[in-house]
């Protein structure tokens, strides 16, 4: 439940669902990948998503899970067109594996939502040791938007329709460590903080659709990039987090939590909407553009995360 439900320039609110804002839009013939799709906000987006007559991929790290997920939608979508591919972004291995397999399948890409994220996990490294919450919510994605790019420049120029890309970030990109990225302490753990570390990644995600905004801009070419926050979602997200799992806190918590299908909103607005057509860099909230942190429009520090993120990804 929301108890706020301001309606803003677009026409939609806190209280807005991702079908409301979606309502009436034919999505036919486009393709879209939804990563993390197999549950919570990327589930809602993607059975929207093909209720509009998207094909869509689900790229998700258990195919067992999406499996089960896509056959619960078609039960509601009979016709939907729904494949499962698997995915893992805390390996640059298996985002390579991924886009190599997408690449050989043939298909087009018009619409790309980087969805998948983990909350306020224990120090951990990814398989390429790096720091598992920046490897998972920033890197994985990173790499996977870049091997796509060039499928989504030759899907936007042959069907001449604008192609768009989602990157999923948070109020919570405002509670990243102090200097914002932690270049030269990306993987120390005795400074780790499990909720400075997930604000640093999802700053980065802002700031990674800001750059990638800007260089598809000097490109000339007809793809846009926004971030968002979702809202605040009692999804499996929250599991990490003692604080927000103590009873009485998560009962007034949830009058100020979205529920799934109006967290999915934003998502399924910057995806479809045809009020957004041409609005890239920017970052939503409710389905409206809003003001993200100082850090987040910092132009520099977007451009040496662009390149850090780059030497990250290289292959070794």
């Amino acid at each position: 439940m929301w108890i706020f439900g301001f309606k803003g320039e677009s026409g939609f609110s806190a209280n807005s669902t991702a079908e409301e804002v979606t309502n009436g839009i034919d999505a036919t013939g486009l393709t879209a990948i939804v990563t993390g799709a197999s549950s919570g906000l990327g589930t809602e987006t993607t059975r929207v998503l093909v209720l509009r007559g998207v094909h869509l991929i689900m790229a998700v790290r258990n195919t067992e899970s999406g499996k089960k997920v896509r056959e619960t939608i078609l039960k509601e979508v009979p016709h939907a067109k729904i494949d499962v591919m698997e995915l893992d972004l805390s390996s640059l291995a298996s985002v390579r594996k991924f886009v190599s397999e997408y690449n050989s399948s043939g298909l087009p890409l018009n619409i790309l939502i980087n969805n998948a994220g983990i909350m306020a996990t224990p120090f951990k490294l990814s398989p390429d040791g790096i720091e598992m919450q920046f490897a998972t919510n920033h890197l994985g994605h990173f790499l996977l938007t870049n091997l796509l790019l060039e499928k989504m420049k030759n899907t936007a120029r042959e069907s001449q329709t604008e192609g768009r890309i989602v990157i999923l970030s948070s109020m919570a990109h405002d509670g990243a460590y102090k200097e914002g990225i932690r270049f030269d302490k990306i993987n120390d753990e005795a400074s780790y903080s499990t909720l400075s570390a997930y604000g640093q990644s999802k700053l980065a995600n802002i700031l990674h659709a800001k750059e990638l905004s800007r260089r598809l801009k000097d490109e000339g070419v007809e793809i846009t990039a926004n971030s968002l926050h979702p809202g605040v979602i009692p999804t499996n997200l929250l599991s990490h987090n003692s604080f927000l799992n103590n009873s009485i806190i998560t009962f007034i918590s949830k009058l100020v939590m979205k529920t799934i299908p109006q967290g999915a909103a934003t998502s399924c607005y910057l995806a479809l909407n045809p009020k957004v057509k041409g609005i890239s860099g920017e970052y939503f909230k409710d389905s409206n553009i809003a003001k993200p942190s100082a850090l987040a429009t910092d132009a520099d520090l977007a451009k040496r995360l662009w390149d850090f993120s780059l030497s990250l990804t290289e292959p070794k």
